[in-house]
C-alpha cells in the first residue's frame, strides 16, 4: 500500500471504527467501508485498468438525526485522503448569485494541498528546529560577520576605499573566543529551557497582501486570489522587526524556516494529484435541491439547475483551480438527505444514475436511543459526567433512568417531528438543568438520577402539547 495507515483500513476495521461512535446503521457503514477500500485497491492496479475503474458513488437516505452526517464526520477523522463536507443548499445554478458547484472541487484541492504541505513541514521539522536555534542565538549574541558587513556598508557610502582583509589582532581573537564561549553557554541554557522568558528582537518576513476584488462568473473569486499572489511574488517580502520572548520567537521562526524548506510547487502538484485520485466529497442535504414531481417553475428552476450543474462534476469533468486543472473522474461522492418531503426519484434521472449505491438508514427505535446514551465513545452521558466532575460532583444514572429518557425521547419523536438522536440533547438538558445550575454548591456530593426523577422533570414537558411545540 502507498501509505502504512491504509493497510489497516480494511472494511471490517472501518466498520469497527464507526461502531465506536455510531449505533446501528450497519448497511450504511458497510457500503462506505467497501467504497473506501476499493479506492485503496484501485491505487495498486496497473494504470491501464485503474483508469477505467470509477468509484461507486453512494446516496444515503434516512430521517434526520440517524447518523448520516456523523458517518461523514467520523470518516473525515479516519481517512488520510482529502475529504470535504458540503451542503447542497449552499450552491446556486450558474448565473445566479452564490457559489457554483465547481467550488466544492476547488475547496477539495485546497484541502489536499494543505494536507501535503503540512506533511512536508513535519518532515523538515527537525532541520527547521536546528535553523531556528541558530537564529535565536544570533539574536542573543550577534555573529561577528554582522559587524563586518555594517563596516563594509559604511565604507561604500562614505566614498572611502574598502580596507583589505587583514589578520585579526590577538585582542580581537580573544574577543571572538569569548563571544563563541558565551554563545555556547547560552546554547546550553536555551536547550535546557532556561531562556524561554527572555525577550529578544527578531526579524521576520511580512508578505505584502494585495486584495484585488474581481467581479464575474464562476471561479472568478480565485482569479482575484491568483492576481494577488502573482503581485506578492513580484515584490520582495518586507522584513519586520519584533520584540518577543524566546518561547514565542521559537514558534514564529520555526514556522518560517519550515516554510522555506518546503518545495511549495512540488507540494501543490502532489496535492492536486492526491485530490484527483483519492478525494472524497460528502454532499449533505441533497434532498433540499430536489423538485417535487419534477416541477419546473419558481424556485424549482434553480434547484434543478444545481442538480444539472452537479451532473458533470459527479460523472467526471475538468475543473480549473489555482493549482491547475483537476479531473473529477475518480473522486468519490457520498450524498445524503432525509427525503421526508421529497423522494430520491424526485432528483433528475441523470443524477440518480450517477449515485448507483442507495443505502437506507433506519429510523431510531427506543432501544437505539437507550444505546446511544451510553455506548458510543464519549457518549452523551459521559460528557455530562465529565462536565460536572470539574465541579467535584459525581453524576450517575440508574438503568431505569436511561430507559425512561429513551422512552420519552422516542415518544416525542413519534408525536412531533422525528429528529432522531438529536432529541436526546434536549431531554438531557431539561433533565439536568437544575443540577448544572446548582453544581458549584453541590461540590463533593454524589448525584444519582433515577427513573422517578426523569418522569418528574420530563413527563410534563412531553405530555403538554402546548409546551412541547417549543421543544426540539
Amino acid at each position: 500500500m502507498r501509505e502504512g495507515r491504509n493497510e489497516a483500513l480494511t472494511p471490517k476495521a472501518i466498520v469497527a471504527y464507526l461502531d465506536r461512535y455510531i449505533v446501528g446503521q450497519g448497511r450504511a457503514k458497510r457500503a462506505v467501508a467497501i467504497a473506501l477500500r476499493n479506492r485503496i485497491r484501485r491505487l495498486e492496479l496497473p494504470e491501464e485498468i485503474a483508469r477505467e475503474i470509477a468509484p461507486k458513488n453512494i446516496l444515503m437516505v434516512g430521517p434526520t438525526g440517524v447518523g448520516k452526517t456523523e458517518i461523514a464526520r467520523r470518516l473525515s477523522q479516519l481517512v488520510s485522503a482529502p475529504f470535504i463536507k458540503v451542503e447542497a443548499t449552499k450552491f446556486t445554478e450558474v448565473g445566479y448569485v452564490g457559489r457554483d458547484v465547481e467550488s466544492m472541487i476547488r475547496d477539495l484541492v485546497e484541502r489536499s494541498v494543505q494536507m501535503v504541505k503540512q506533511r512536508k513541514i513535519e518532515e523538515v521539522r527537525e532541520e527547521a528546529s536546528v535553523r531556528t536555534r541558530e537564529r535565536i542565538l544570533d539574536a542573543l549574541i550577534p555573529p561577528r560577520k554582522v559587524q563586518e558587513k555594517v563596516s563594509d556598508f559604511m565604507h561604500i557610502f562614505s566614498g572611502q576605499p574598502q580596507k583589505e582583509e587583514r589578520i585579526p589582532t590577538e585582542e580581537e581573537e580573544r574577543a571572538e573566543r569569548q563571544r563563541l564561549s558565551t554563545r555556547e553557554r547560552l546554547g546550553r541554557m536555551l536547550d535546557e529551557g532556561k531562556l524561554e522568558g527572555r525577550e529578544i528582537e527578531i526579524e521576520v518576513s511580512e508578505s505584502a497582501q494585495f486584495g484585488i476584488p474581481v467581479m464575474g462568473g464562476p471561479g472568478m473569486e480565485e482569479m482575484g486570489m491568483n492576481i494577488g499572489e502573482m503581485l506578492s511574488g513580484i515584490f520582495p517580502k518586507k522584513k519586520k522587526r519584533r520584540t518577543v520572548t524566546v518561547e514565542t520567537a521559537r514558534s514564529i521562526l520555526e514556522a518560517e524556516e519550515a516554510e522555506k524548506l518546503v518545495d511549495h510547487e512540488a507540494a501543490a502538484q502532489e496535492g492536486l494529484k492526491k485530490a484527483q485520485e483519492e478525494g472524497i466529497v460528502f454532499i449533505d442535504e441533497l434532498d433540499k435541491v430536489a423538485s417535487a414531481g419534477g416541477g419546473h417553475s419558481g424556485p424549482d428552476v434553480s434547484r434543478e439547475g444545481v442538480q444539472r450543474d452537479l451532473l458533470p462534476i459527479v460523472e467526471g469533468c475538468t475543473v480549473n483551480t489555482k493549482y491547475g486543472p483537476v479531473r473529477t473522474d475518480h473522486i468519490l461522492f457520498i450524498a445524503a438527505g432525509a427525503f421526508h418531503k421529497m423522494k430520491p426519484s424526485d432528483l433528475v434521472p441523470e443524477l440518480q444514475g450517477r449515485l448507483p449505491l442507495r443505502v437506507e438508514l433506519n429510523p431510531l427505535t427506543e432501544e437505539d436511543l437507550a444505546r446511544i446514551l451510553v455506548e458510543p465513545e464519549h457518549s452523551l452521558v459521559d460528557q455530562y459526567k465529565a462536565l460536572l466532575s470539574t465541579e467535584q460532583v459525581t453524576l450517575s444514572f440508574s438503568e431505569g433512568a436511561l430507559k425512561e429518557i429513551a422512552s420519552l425521547a422516542a415518544r416525542m419523536n413519534r408525536e412531533t417531528e422525528d429528529i432522531g438522536a438529536r432529541r436526546l440533547h434536549t431531554m438531557m438538558e431539561n433533565l439536568l438543568e437544575e443540577i448544572q445550575f446548582e453544581a458549584p454548591d453541590l461540590s463533593g456530593q454524589n448525584v444519582k438520577i433515577d427513573d422517578g426523577l426523569v418522569r418528574e422533570r420530563l413527563e410534563r414537558l412531553v405530555a403538554d402539547t402546548d409546551v412541547r411545540k417549543y421543544l426540539l
